[in-house]
């Protein structure tokens, strides 16, 4: 009982690490096993005839309790287990430690035996003679023991990533466990791994410095870090790179530290492409050549044979390209059968295979092509995040299975994304959710580019693949919480969390590559302003916390946190800044140059972030972070950084003054009357003007206001380069229907007079609800006023998915077809003073038709008008898809008329289960042209 209520009493202490499956490890000496406490640690017990690889993590765990406790295990791996408080490890079937506890009626192993990779940990009294207490972790097969010794890491406080990001231990003087009860665990998907792909010049140029290439040093690292993560399967870089040619001992030690090799999509009978660009006779054309590639393929059957693997079938063309127009299906079918046949004859086997249907070899499936029933289905998305295809009810029932290759780096159009991480989780979990409900869960794999920019999303990729239910979509801030407390303490565990899901948030709605300056608005809605200030508030939250950690955990955090902040703040910046100096090029100020000084600064600010992580701990990390990412021109990557282009102006001589108003581009004298954007009674905020110099020499100014109700911060000074001026009104004082007032700007002799249009509208407050502004009502697709659902169906809230606030789907993620009858809808209510014609903007996810057939469809109405049904896939041109992945969104226009002003409910529909809002916008005429639309009207409760 004390050892139950110091485990509590530590559990309500410490923050919830929301990774893992149960708590275990408390950081005292009270627990039903002692690890390690008053310089002694409990010896690790193991069957030296138990698989190599868990007598290696068994290493690592020993490694791992020193880095915490200062303390080694000793490892027995001959004598039988003798102490007060020893570990037991071993796998079921090869551990005679094990065996015997079961036999004996010691260890129940019922809830693991015969699983995939299932493991259980359980403390037990006197269980064999001479031994006390013990910690028996119990593998149902060698991947299954390897886990549960790393989930005994991974508690007592060892990150997966404390060699790959630098993630020291944190000290404790004791370690103890308490599992009275068996603590079990296996995975939903068979094979999760990752893809080492497009990985020159970074993840390439440091492998070549620290190790002399993609050699098995290199691998053992990689091997122990997708262990760590509860991962076991691998396609290895390929660009410059054979796996099992380059080093002999690549593919033995993948079998011995138990990882699952395979070779990408398009790399055949586990041959790497490099070896046939190396070695091979003739043409890539198994209709000219097929003997030649049939031998070729044979060869990496006969060099893997040993070796645990899934063998990738079928055939595209020489270099990732798609086949000759000649090929065929008939061909395509008889290049998997003849591959099939070797395989039976090389292997004498029923080896894993999987058929990926990557670009047009789907369309060869979708055209009638098939492979036999036992051959995995890997099923792609469209290389953006985005799935193709999920397997219908029929295809669900294959014995093969079906998996899901995905992305978060890319090579191709409509441009190379491969510098940071910009897949934000909430979209991660939205597209894998699907998968995990469509049952595509024999094989999820995921092109990591060079591995370190990808630490966050990779290891929430391959938790989630663990176990999907154990993270439903309100779930998805505390498993970065749970992160953020591993690798950094509690202390800013909830900032930190907040920080990295912002930044790829921020990086996903406009990848860094695809930015120029002119994606955001420098004019409309303030937009610019509002992206660099984003950016800048996390940044500056990043670089407060990076003070007040520990001196050694700074390196991991600028890995981890900082400098993907900072770089993605500072490159969205110099856009932004590029956008300003042409603006005030084209309106004449004098501050263009400074801009333009700025603009460099910002540049050469990218190089220093760049320096400085290659720096890192003595350069351990030269290279890394190498990829060019400013200045495309297409898809692919620039040969080097290229600033973006700045103007420079000779001004006048003297002073000479300009006048701009928030909302145009073009500024006083070349353009009057100037009028401000309106003062809106239920906005309330305030609209700015900015007075300029167009000469070398500083002016003065007054500015006085004519109606007594208006409002100005500044009503005189000096301008030197710009001085920006707010406007805004005591709205108390505006007599109910005012139109309009106005302001007049003394300068240099002239007085300019600007009007403020202002918005007062006589008689009864709105109700409840959105209300008009600007000619436009925005809302954010969770800001519903009523949800309605049919039994069995409900809306579902996926917290930050999108570009703006947070997406609404429907759950479950596979139900079938509704019509608008049916009742699937949210209602917004809304109020409006303009009548006439009217525009409703929905702005989705860009979400595919992944079953066959129609696709997806939505329908919108206001009020009691008939439903307009959307069909988001009706344009299925190579431009809408490159619109909606660049922008990350897919927005669709309806026509409506509004025949009175007041009170309105606008109505949205899902009718397809996949559909996800993000925002909804009725036009009334006011809208402006910008990237991420208006901002949210206002809201009365």
């Amino acid at each position: 009982m004390r050892a139950i209520l110091a485990l509590a009493l530590v559990c309500a202490l410490l923050p919830a690490w929301a990774q893992e499956p149960a708590r275990l490890v408390s950081f005292d000496a009270r627990g039903a096993v002692t690890l390690a406490a008053h310089g002694k640690a409990a010896p690790l017990y193991l069957d030296g005839a138990d698989h190599a690889g868990v007598l290696r993590a068994a290493r690592d765990l020993r490694e791992d309790v020193r880095r915490v406790t200062g303390l080694a295990p000793a490892l027995r791996t001959e004598d039988a287990p003798a102490g007060r408080d020893v570990v037991i490890v071993g796998t079921l079937g090869h551990s005679a430690l094990v065996d015997s506890l079961v036999a004996a009626g010691k260890l129940d192993v019922s809830a693991i035996r015969g699983k995939w990779e299932g493991w259980q940990a359980q403390t037990l009294t006197r269980p064999l003679p001479g031994v006390e207490r013990a910690l028996v972790i119990a593998g149902s097969d060698k991947r299954g023991t390897i886990y549960g010794i790393y989930e005994l890491s991974r508690q007592i406080g060892v990150s997966p990533w404390h060699w790959w990001a630098d993630v020291p231990a944190t000290r404790h003087a004791a370690l103890s466990v308490s599992a009275a009860r068996p603590v079990t665990d296996a995975p939903v998907v068979r094979y999760r791994g990752i893809f080492l792909n497009d990985e020159a010049p970074a993840l390439t140029g440091w492998a070549k410095e620290k190790f002399g290439g993609y050699n098995h040093r290199f691998y053992e690292k990689v091997f122990e870090l997708l262990l760590r993560l509860r991962g076991n399967y691998l396609w290895p870089a390929m660009w410059d790179a054979a796996f099992f040619a380059d080093d002999p001992l690549n593919g033995k030690l993948a079998d011995e530290y138990g990882i699952v090799m395979g070779t990408s999509h398009h790399e055949p009978m586990m041959r790497a492409h490099k070896e046939w660009q190396r070695g091979g006779q003739g043409p890539w054309d198994y209709s000219r050549n097929g003997g030649v590639l049939r031998e070729f393929w044979r060869g990496g059957l006969r060099a893997t044979r040993e070796y645990e693997k899934v063998i990738t079938l079928g055939m595209r063309g020489d270099g990732d390209e798609p086949m000759s127009r000649q090929a065929n299906v008939a061909l395509l079918e008889k290049i998997v059968a003849d591959q099939r046949a070797m395989i039976g004859q090389e292997l004498g086997e029923n080896v894993p295979q999987a058929w990926a249907l990557y670009k047009e070899v789907q369309e060869y499936y979708e055209q009638g092509m098939r492979v036999p029933e036992d051959v995995l289905l890997l099923w792609c998305d469209d290389n953006w995040g985005n799935l193709r295809r999920l397997p219908t009810p029929e295809e669900r029932g294959r014995a093969g299975g079906a998996g899901i290759y995905y992305h978060f780096d890319y090579v191709g159009g409509p441009r190379s994304y491969k510098w940071l991480n910009v897949t934000p989780l909430p979209k991660v979990w939205e597209q894998m959710h699907l998968a995990w409900r469509y049952d595509a869960t024999r094989m999820w794999i995921v092109n990591v580019g060079d591995l370190k920019p990808m630490e966050v999303p990779m290891e929430f990729f391959l938790d989630y693949a663990w176990n999907p239910a154990r993270w439903p979509a309100d779930r998805l801030q505390d498993w970065l919480r749970g992160w953020a407390t591993r690798e950094f303490g509690a202390a800013h565990a909830a900032d930190i969390a907040d920080i990295v899901a912002k930044y790829a948030k921020y990086n996903g709605r406009r990848r860094p590559e695809m930015l120029e300056p002119g994606t955001y608005s420098m004019v409309h809605y303030d937009e610019w302003e509002r992206v660099v200030a984003q950016f800048r508030a996390i940044a500056a939250r990043a670089e407060r916390i990076a003070g007040d950690l520990p001196r050694q955990r700074r390196a991991a955090f600028y890995q981890l946190v900082l400098h993907p902040v900072l770089a993605s703040a500072n490159v969205n910046e110099l856009y932004a800044t590029a956008a300003r100096n042409a603006l005030y090029a084209k309106q004449g100020r004098a501050e263009t140059n400074a801009l333009a000084a700025r603009a460099r600064a910002l540049f050469a600010q990218d190089a220093a972030l760049t320096q400085r992580y290659h720096a890192l701990n003595g350069g351990k990390w030269n290279h890394m972070m190498a990829q060019t990412h400013l200045g495309y021109t297409y898809w692919n990557q620039p040969p080097v950084n290229v600033m973006p282009p700045v103007s420079e102006v000779q001004p006048k001589a003297g002073a000479d003054l300009g006048i701009a108003v928030e909302g145009s581009e073009r500024a006083w004298p070349d353009s009057e009357p100037l009028a401000l954007p309106a003062l809106d009674l239920h906005e309330r905020r305030a609209r700015h003007l900015d007075i300029f110099n167009r000469g070398t020499r500083p002016f003065g100014f007054t500015l006085r206001v004519v109606e007594p109700w208006l409002v100005a911060d500044v009503t005189s000074g000096t301008v030197r380069a710009t001085q920006r001026i707010e406007v805004d009104a005591r709205w108390d004082e505006v007599p109910a229907g005012t139109t309009q007032g106005t302001l007049i700007v003394s300068a240099l002799g002239r007085d300019v007079s600007i009007r403020v249009p202002v918005h007062k509208p006589a008689g009864p407050a709105p109700g409840s609800g959105f209300v008009e502004t600007h000619g436009v009502v925005a809302m954010e697709a969770p800001h519903y006023a009523r949800a309605l659902a049919p039994a069995g169906r409900q809306w579902l809230q996926v917290p930050d998915h999108g570009r703006t606030l947070a997406g609404m789907t429907t759950s479950p993620a596979d139900a079938s077809a509704l019509a608008p009858t049916d009742g699937m809808r949210l209602e917004y209510d809304v109020h409006t003073y303009t009548t006439g014609a009217a525009t409703i903007d929905v702005t989705l996810a860009p979400t595919l038709d992944f079953q066959p057939g129609r696709g997806l469809r939505y329908a919108v109405a206001i009020d009691d008008e008939a439903p307009q049904i959307v069909e988001l896939h009706a344009d299925k041109s190579l431009a809408a898809w490159e619109r909606r992945v660049a922008d990350g969104a897919a927005t669709f226009s309806t026509r409506h008329r509004l025949a009175r002003p007041g009170a309105h409910v606008l109505k949205f529909w899902a009718l397809d289960a996949g559909v996800v809002l993000h925002r909804i916008v009725l036009d009334l005429g006011g809208q402006r042209p910008s990237y991420l639309g208006p901002p949210e009207s206002p809201r009365i409760p």
